[in-house]
């Protein structure tokens, strides 16, 4: 078994680039579909500093339909060979199964199943009997339909007991639990006002004691955000387009860093590499200070 810890490093926030191999995805529109410009999308995100390297090819967005099982294997495994030929650590981003053995016999690092291994039996069995890293979200599956609206008494309660209880599924079926990873699921399953509710309290999820992966990339609740500090969205105020929301998202990806998560999940990777970056020259500016004051 790879331990997570060796794709974790302590005390800093790893960045997990995406690369998606769809047609339709929400946030890029097909345009890495194309096996030899997916290669090169994943090596421009690692060259700007993504530690991990997400391949998937089945869109995930409210209403889209699923790739058969061939269709899926010839987007992401082609992919996925190429960059960890080059030794960029490579996760597969599938809830099939046999996709995912085809993709770790090809190079790939991790698993990263949005269903937390519920919408194939199999997966299970697979992660535990090769002890790969596993990324687990919070699932409540699939919205068939996009207006369908979630149902939450606490969200960020019932986020953390319904991972926990997928955790001791998983540990029951023989998954050691060293090699999971959480994944709180941002915008699935989940409305503007449940996700800011989530992101404010990330602690809680942190708390569950196993590492955490925060992926609100583009999501469309970063498209509806006041004009300016202190206005208030109007109800009819159309979402920005998803490419729109990269300043957005590294806002958030620095807010789930500062709480403890040990990565965050982005389609661009730069504007998140400089939060990132800023936050840690202010800590370790402050720390040297208080040093200094401390020899004093």
């Amino acid at each position: 078994m790879r331990p997570v810890t060796d794709l974790l490093l302590p005390g800093r926030t790893r960045i997990m680039g995406v690369v998606n191999v769809t047609p339709d995805s929400f946030s890029d529109g097909g345009r890495w579909l194309d096996p030899e410009a997916a290669v090169a999308h994943g090596r421009e995100l690692a060259a700007e500093g993504a530690d991990w390297l997400d391949v998937g090819g089945e869109s995930t967005r409210p209403g889209s339909a699923r790739p058969s099982e061939e269709e899926e294997r010839a987007r992401v495994l082609p992919v996925v060979r190429a960059l960890a030929a080059d030794g960029h650590v490579v996760s597969v981003d599938t809830m099939r199964a046999t996709v995912a053995a085809e993709a770790l016999e090809a190079g790939a690092a991790i698993v990263n199943d949005v269903s937390g291994g519920l919408a194939d039996p199999a997966m299970p069995g697979l992660v535990a009997a090769t002890g790969t890293p596993f990324v687990v979200m919070h699932w409540r599956g699939l919205l068939t339909d996009p207006a369908e609206r979630p149902v939450y008494d606490d969200v960020v309660e019932e986020v953390c007991r319904e991972l926990q209880e997928r955790v001791d599924t998983l540990v029951d079926q023989r998954v050691d639990p060293g090699q999971l990873i959480l994944d709180p699921g941002f915008g699935f399953s989940k409305d503007a006002g449940h996700n800011w509710e989530l992101l404010s309290g990330l602690d809680e999820v942190i708390a569950l004691g196993l590492p955490v992966l925060v992926g609100t990339s583009r999501k469309r609740f970063l498209g509806r955000l006041p004009s300016r500090p202190g206005a208030h969205i109007a109800d009819d105020a159309a979402p920005t387009e998803p490419t729109a929301r990269d300043a957005a998202t590294a806002a958030t990806s620095l807010l789930a860093a500062r709480a403890g998560a040990a990565a965050v999940r982005v389609h661009e990777v730069g504007p998140t590499r400089d939060a990132l970056s800023v936050w840690q020259l202010t800590t370790e500016a402050h720390d040297r200070r208080a040093a200094r004051k401390d020899r004093s």
